[in-house]
C-alpha cells in the first residue's frame, strides 16, 4: 500500500479582477501537479465541459487553459492549501490546512462559489466557510458533479447538461 506524502499546492489560482464565478477542486492530482496546472489528467473531463458550455475549442496548453477562465469570468482553486495524502485519492486526504480563499475573494467579484465534487465541498464547509464571515454576498457553495474519471457514473454529456444549467447564468460571454 502506498505512504501518505504530505503535500502542498504549488500552483496559484486563476483569477482576475472580472472572475464573477469560483470553481473549487480539493487537491491537484499527481497528473495535474506532473503538469503544474489544474485538471491534468487526460480522463478529467474538466476542460471538455467548460469548452462546451463556453462554445469555445478544447484548450491544450495551459495559456489556452487560462484565456478560456478568464475570458468568461471564471476562476479555479483549490479548497486545499496543503495535506497528507496518497496520491489523487480525495479519500485519503487527512491533516488539512485550507487555501486562503477569503484573500481570493477580496481580490476578484466573485458572486458565487461551485464544488467540482462532493468533497471539495465538504472540506469548503469544514474549513473554509467559516473564514468568510466578511463576505456575507457570497452564497453557500453550490456542488457540481466531479469531472473526476473516478465519478463514471456520469457520462460526459449528462456532466455537460448539469454543469451548463448551474453555471451559464454566472459566466461572460
Amino acid at each position: 500500500m502506498p505512504d501518505y506524502q504530505h503535500l502542498t499546492h504549488q500552483f496559484a489560482p486563476v483569477f482576475n479582477n472580472k472572475s464573477r464565478l469560483l470553481i473549487l477542486g480539493t487537491f491537484p492530482s499527481v497528473k495535474s501537479r506532473e503538469q503544474q496546472f489544474y485538471y491534468g489528467h487526460p480522463q478529467n473531463r474538466f476542460w471538455k465541459v467548460l469548452s462546451h458550455i463556453t462554445k469555445e475549442p478544447l484548450p491544450t496548453t495551459v495559456e489556452e487553459k487560462k484565456h478560456l477562465l478568464l475570458s468568461h469570468g471564471i476562476a479555479i482553486w483549490d479548497v486545499i492549501q496543503s495535506c497528507d495524502i496518497i496520491g489523487s485519492s480525495d479519500s485519503s486526504i487527512r491533516n488539512v490546512v485550507p487555501a486562503d480563499i477569503a484573500g481570493l475573494l477580496s481580490q476578484a467579484s466573485i458572486t458565487c462559489i461551485f464544488g467540482n465534487g462532493g468533497k471539495a465541498c465538504e472540506l469548503f464547509e469544514k474549513h473554509t466557510a467559516p473564514t468568510l464571515a466578511g463576505f456575507p454576498q457570497i452564497p453557500a457553495i453550490q456542488k457540481l458533479p466531479s469531472t473526476s474519471p473516478a465519478n463514471a457514473s456520469w457520462q460526459l454529456a449528462r456532466l455537460c447538461s448539469y454543469w451548463e444549467e448551474k453555471l451559464y447564468p454566472y459566466i461572460t460571454f
